[in-house]
């Protein structure tokens, strides 16, 4: 073991890895999933659950896996997280359909969700200084935020020279290293076997999310009988009523609600949720405007995001930094106004060059890295030292969720405005698919002559541009209240 202060350092850049491959396997897909979909012959519900099932049953399995941290040691539970997220990395990369991917997705979520809370609770715990922790947790919230930016970006520049199995067998000597090295570096500190691990409790956390996801989608689309969607909306509400009720009522749960009592508390969680929220969610539309209207590759829609990836690394340090000079509340509501204004600028511009875009992200950047940085300072800062991994495991499932969330939001937003702002031309006869979204209806456009094809490409960019323009709005004025609620609640100077 290593317990001098290089050591610290070295712990940190052990578990911070760890998130790196987490956080890139939320969004590394969102460039690959045209070519896989395509090998495997995915179906359009497929598609979805290759992409959802990996955030929900993170954000699912979080609390029960960070209470089981909090149990048995988390160098114990991070470890053995490592190996079956090495495991399910290869199962994934080797997918012969699209069900088998499915569960490799499934199996590496499980990984995910045994290290995410340890990642944090071993930040916590190794930096007792409490200015040498808020720049280690700014250093976690960079990661967290940058990897998750950048996610794309090595999902395209795989793309271009290898096959799609290679976003996920990247995962693989990552893991192997550190494995390693949390044997070796990473102290072995013994948990608290007072603390319980509810299974029952974990399964209707994980019930209730992914039935609540569900019942977002269907509502949104429209697509399917809205008596689905309601149904989905009642299991959710009861599975999370009982999960409420029995951890209300355990001696040692895995989510203590009274912590929500704190405002300050409660806000913090709220600002991981929504930052997640934007930055997932202004990712996923800004990638498909770059690569089905603006014609970019894969690759160089990637790089045009780049600068925001960038600043990301910078903000989370930053924030950390400023944190405990300044106040949570207040850098947070400073982050968030930052984060917002960018999204306006964005909006702006949109039809300008790219300079302006590029600025604009950037600033978006630096603005909700050190805004999760922050956040999860303060909701680390205002747990006990013996639940650490319960306070890891609510703002973790505050990202993932909050994720999960803003792609389906703001991505269902963007399908219903394109779908009601498109004018079709008159004339040849085009099947209703053009209506369902941007793919299928450039997809019939190659089908048809090069004048029909042109006109009909260029009404579809233009209900696609009204439809991005909303995205950005609602993205810009969620980031702008939340800004206000966490300046209302900063009491102090510091906190």
């Amino acid at each position: 073991m290593v317990d001098s202060k290089a050591g610290r350092w070295l712990i940190l850049l052990v578990v911070s890895s760890a998130l790196f491959l987490i956080v890139i396997d939320m969004t590394v897909l969102h460039t690959a999933l045209p070519t896989l979909t395509r090998d495997l012959r995915a179906s359009a519900s497929q598609k979805l659950w290759i992409i959802n099932a990996y955030a929900l049953v993170v954000a699912g399995l979080l609390p029960g896996l960070g209470s089981l941290g909090d149990r048995v040691g988390h160098q114990r539970t991070f470890s053995l997280g490592l190996v079956v997220f090495g495991l399910a990395s290869l199962l994934a990369a080797y997918s012969p359909s699209a069900p088998v991917l499915i569960g490799g997705r499934t199996l590496l979520a499980v990984g995910a969700a045994m290290m995410m809370p340890a990642t944090l609770a071993i930040v916590r715990v190794t930096f007792t200084d409490e200015r040498e922790r808020a720049l280690a947790i700014g250093v976690w919230g960079a990661v967290a935020s940058g990897g998750a930016a950048i996610g794309p970006l090595i999902g395209g520049a795989l793309l271009e020279y290898f096959w799609w199995g290679s976003v996920f067998l990247v995962n693989v000597p990552v893991v192997v290293v550190a494995v390693g090295a949390s044997v070796l570096l990473i102290p072995r500190r013994p948990g608290n076997p007072k603390i319980g691990w509810d299974l029952v409790g974990s399964l209707l956390m994980l019930v209730g999310i992914v039935a609540f996801a569900f019942a977002i989608k269907e509502l949104a689309t429209g697509r399917a009988s809205p008596w689905m969607a309601v149904l989905a909306a009642l299991v959710a509400a009861v599975a999370l009523a009982l999960f409420v009720r029995r951890q209300t009522r355990r001696p040692a749960p895995m989510i203590d609600f009274a912590l929500f009592r704190n405002p300050a508390f409660t806000v913090s969680v709220v600002v991981a949720l929504v930052a997640s929220f934007s930055v997932l969610g202004m990712e996923l539309v800004l990638s498909q405007r770059l690569q089905l209207v603006l014609g970019f590759s894969p690759l160089h829609a990637a790089l045009f995001v780049l600068p925001g990836s960038l600043l990301a690394f910078v903000g989370g340090p930053l924030g950390g930094w400023l944190a405990p000079r300044l106040g949570t509340g207040r850098v947070m509501a400073g982050a968030l106004l930052l984060g917002g204004l960018s999204m306006a600028g964005l909006l702006a511009t949109a039809h300008a060059g790219p300079a302006a875009q590029i600025a604009c992200l950037a600033a978006f950047g630096l603005g909700l890295g050190a805004c999760m940085a922050v956040a999860s300072h303060a909701i680390m800062s205002r747990a006990p030292v013996e639940r650490a991994g319960m306070a890891a495991s609510v703002e973790e499932v505050a990202f993932e969720l909050g994720g999960a969330i803003g792609i389906t939001v703001l991505g269902s937003l963007l399908a219903g405005v394109y779908s009601a702002m498109l004018v079709l031309p008159k004339g040849e006869p085009l099947p209703s698919s053009v209506y369902e979204g941007i793919d299928q209806a450039l997809g019939v456009a190659e089908g048809l002559g090069a004048d029909a094809a042109r006109v009909l490409t260029n009404a579809v960019h233009e209900a696609f541009d009204v439809a991005y323009l909303a995205a950005l709005a609602l993205n810009a004025l969620l980031l702008l209240a939340v800004a206000v609620a966490a300046w209302r609640t900063a009491k102090a100077p510091a906190s």
